[in-house]
């Protein structure tokens, strides 16, 4: 029954999202990008923004990072079905631009914070800088941040790289693999 409440609470948080006009990234989207999971999923990836296919389609991670995120999945015995993922903002910033600090404030603000609390997952994996800095509040670089974890709000944060970054960077693909092998060691 718990599961039942909590995926309807899920599913007016997206509608709200879908509907969302608070601020001006609203203007230009095709679709808001709630997210997508199970609401029972214990690990929550996070990302920095919607792009152009996820604008396109209401979904996160469907282009081609989202291809390298289900094959880093794969590659620990787990798939998209099993986790939560959205985005540290739900609209497609202009030209693939950073969300500026006031559009995070507010997504944060309305709907992340929501999301991450009715899902409440043992982790929650940073996928890049933007997630790791709003998250974890920490400004240093990502390269001394990525694979380690943070304990706050009684929940695991780990650090890591976006997967659209092993993209242009094919060593960072390994970096990511390592860091997120780490996954099933820490939900024990």
């Amino acid at each position: 029954m718990e599961s039942t409440r909590k995926q309807e609470e899920l599913q007016k948080l997206h509608k709200g999202i879908c509907r969302c006009r608070k601020c001006p990234l609203h203007q230009n989207r095709i679709h808001a990008v709630p997210g997508e999971g199970p609401v029972w999923s214990d690990i929550l990836f996070i990302g920095e923004a919607p792009g152009k296919n996820e604008d396109e389609q209401g979904r996160p991670f469907v282009g081609r990072s989202g291809k390298i995120l289900d094959l880093l999945l794969d590659k620990i015995n787990m798939s998209r079905e099993e986790v939560y993922i959205t985005s540290t903002v739900k609209c497609r910033p202009p030209n693939n631009r950073t969300p500026l600090a006031k559009e995070l404030g507010i997504c944060k603000n309305n709907w992340l914070d929501r999301q991450i609390s009715l899902i409440d997952p043992k982790i929650v994996v940073l996928l890049g800088k933007v997630s790791t800095n709003q998250m974890l509040e920490e400004k240093q670089k990502l390269s001394s941040l990525h694979g380690r974890t943070f304990r706050k709000n009684d929940r695991i944060y780990l650090a890591t790289y976006n997967p659209a970054a092993a993209m242009r960077f094919p060593h960072i693909r390994n970096k990511i693999l390592k860091d997120i092998s780490e996954l099933s060691e820490l939900l024990k």
